[in-house]
This record gives structure tokens, sequence and C-alpha cells, in this order.
């Protein structure tokens, strides 16, 4: 399964062409894809306009949403940004932390384009898509 970061959602969304959108849209309909129910959130918050923000809702619907959480994950997430900090990495973002994790312990792949990601990948294991 490929876990598709909020970041990815928000460039394909807004016809940005990078080579995780590009990705992306090549994934559709040939890999296993998913998203987090705070990537959901994320993604859908920003579209301004009605027609917009129902069109993509109905397109990530189609997909596998999965629960963010959960007391073990959000402690193993913890776990995982102070073993960073001990290498003297700070993650911006919790929510990064979380869904890193989440991926790390489902042993899911991850599909960014947010620097926050690379020290998982370093140091703990993230797989992420190229």
């Amino acid at each position: 399964m490929w876990l598709i970061d909020a970041s990815v959602w928000i460039d394909y969304f807004n016809g940005v062409a990078t080579p995780q959108s590009d990705r992306l849209h090549a994934a559709l309909g040939y890999e296993p894809l998913g998203l987090l129910d705070i990537t959901l959130c994320e993604v859908l918050q920003g579209f301004q306009r009605q027609a917009d923000f129902e069109q993509a809702k109905a397109a990530l619907l189609n997909f596998p949403i999965y629960p963010l959480g959960g007391v073990t994950l959000v402690l193993q997430s913890a776990e995982n940004y102070r073993a960073l900090r001990r290498r003297g990495i700070t993650i911006r973002k919790t929510i990064d932390c979380l869904l890193a994790t989440f991926a790390i312990v489902n042993d899911f792949w991850l599909l960014h384009s947010d620097r926050d990601f690379d020290p998982f990948e370093a140091h703990l294991g993230l797989k992420v898509v190229r």
C-alpha cells in the first residue's frame, strides 16, 4: 500500500507538476493507494470553492482511508520524534511524525514531497516511493 501525503495531493489537485504529483498520476489505477483520515482533512480544508471541495472529496473517498491512531501509535510516534531529536533532528509538524510512524508500523510506502520525512527514511526505516 502507498500512503499519499497531503503535500502530493495538494499539488495534484492544484495542477502543479512535480515528480511526486506525476508519480501519483501514473500510479492511479495501477498501485494500491490510500490516505490517513487526517490527510483527508488537510487536503480538503484547503479548497475555497465548494464545487472543488465536493469533487475532491468524492475522488478521495474512493481510496482506503485509514484512521490515524490510537494510543499505541501516538506513543510510538512520540518515541520516533524523540529518537530523531537525540540525533539533532527536529520534526516541524506532529502530523508528519504521526503519518511516518503509521507508515513504518504498517509497512506501507509513503509518497511525499516534504523534507520532514527524510529523517524517518534515513534513520527509522520509512519506505519512500520514488
